[in-house]
């Protein structure tokens, strides 16, 4: 996931947006690193503890949704990027990365499909 993340940037940033680099950047940087960190916990609270997985999940998405709100505000507000590419970046990332999680957190329940 991390890497395909960074190949997709590395790879499609130079050829398509070359003067967004840093917004791109920033758009893929915190829905990478959130998303990661959110898998990793999943994972861990689950082989500990199955049943609280759901409580965990809840309150995960209630943190990443003001971690997001904050980091939004904040690299618009205090960085000089342009608002359309980080926010197209960013909520490209952002869907990407969730189907992603999800995809995952089913493979983790077993949760046939």
């Amino acid at each position: 996931m991390n890497l395909l993340c960074i190949v997709s940037w590395v790879i499609v940033v130079p050829f398509f947006l070359p003067h967004y680099r840093l917004e791109t950047l920033l758009g893929m940087a915190m829905p990478l690193g959130v998303t990661s960190l959110s898998l990793v916990q999943s994972e861990r609270v689950f082989r500990q503890n199955p049943t609280l997985l759901t409580q965990y999940m809840v309150t995960a998405f209630a943190g990443k949704m003001l971690i997001f709100g904050i980091y939004i505000v904040a690299v618009l507000m205090l960085l000089t990027v342009a608002p359309k590419p980080f926010i197209v970046s960013f909520t490209l990332y952002f869907v990407a990365l969730h189907l992603f999680e999800a995809i995952r957190l089913r493979r983790i329940l077993g949760v046939a499909g």
